[in-house]
């Protein structure tokens, strides 16, 4: 049997070649202007972020440092950049594009928008809102860097609440070992919300960061004066930054507005993250019993939380 990490290695190299004459492809117009496709991406960074040192260029753009200064005194020759003293550290200088600059940058940058969008023109709207969100979602994932970007949430779209289900069931068989009847579990959790939505008394949020769904939470009423929340999660790689706390606030509020006496959440023994966020919002264990569920041998906890 192939090893799982050498077969996802060689899937990663594949994209690589595949994406790489992709974008050799795209970027044919270059070969007829004097600029390279490095230099138009210096010219693409300026453009965007105004007055930057060269050292910022650099890390920014991931290229050699001497490499760039070459390539800065190029553009300085030719009048496309200007530099200026920074006020903060009077070592560096502040670089970005003269009006020269600006004009020869505009028409290349036009051009491969236009490049881009005839590729994109080729797919229907969906596969290209499938194929954007396959990049960000890449990016996201590769990105090393703290992801600082704003949260919203909002109601599912069309479809959405099956990638919910899919998308959990993938992180507890994963993660914990849980087995298609947690899958089952949640589908049922759906299609009751989906089949009695009851507008003022339950709903469901997607957290969105950057265009992906990067967690969820749903309320769902048990009683006139309880209601539960399902479908709690945040996606493993932007965890800790404060959207598990987003959506069970948001949950919270929703249930007090809708005359809720509490709010209840199931969990289990073994789950810290969400045993500690729940902890922190108010909630307190009100049972804990050994159950079999799942294919696994838990200790399913009730959390309730007074309104």
């Amino acid at each position: 049997m192939n090893d799982p990490a050498i077969v996802r290695a060689e899937a990663v190299r594949h994209f690589n070649r595949f994406y790489t004459q992709h974008i050799g492809a795209l970027h044919e117009h270059l070969q007829k202007s004097p600029f390279s496709l490095t230099e138009v991406r210096v010219m693409h960074e300026l453009a965007r972020g105004q007055h930057q040192t060269a050292a910022a260029l650099a890390r920014n753009l991931g290229i050699d440092s001497g490499y760039l200064s070459r390539l800065l005194a190029s553009f300085e020759r030719r009048n496309l950049i200007s530099r200026r003293p920074s006020e903060i550290d009077a070592r560096q200088s502040l670089v970005s594009l003269t009006e020269a600059g600006l004009a020869v940058y505009q028409p290349l940058d036009a051009a491969a928008v236009d490049e881009v969008a005839t590729l994109l023109s080729r797919l229907a709207p969906h596969s290209q809102d499938q194929l954007v969100g396959a990049m960000k979602l890449i990016e996201r994932l590769l990105d090393e860097r703290p992801r600082h970007s704003i949260v919203t949430l909002r109601a599912p779209r069309a479809g959405e609440f099956g990638l919910l289900v899919s998308r959990l069931a993938q992180l507890f068989a994963h993660g914990n070992g849980w087995d298609h009847t947690f899958e089952a579990l949640l589908a049922e959790q759906v299609a009751c919300f989906a089949q009695r939505h009851d507008t003022k008394r339950e709903h469901c949020w997607v957290a969105e960061q950057d265009g992906l769904i990067v967690g969820s939470a749903l309320v769902a009423s048990a009683s006139d004066a309880q209601a539960n929340m399902h479908m709690l999660y945040v996606e493993p790689d932007v965890r800790r930054l404060g959207i598990g706390t987003q959506l069970i606030d948001e949950c919270v509020r929703f249930a007090k507005r809708a005359g809720y006496r509490t709010l209840t959440v199931e969990s289990e023994s073994t789950l810290d993250d969400a045993r500690r966020l729940v902890t922190r919002a108010g909630f307190a264990i009100v049972s804990a019993a050994p159950e079999r569920r799942f294919g696994r041998d838990l200790v399913v906890e009730t959390w309730e939380r007074v309104l």
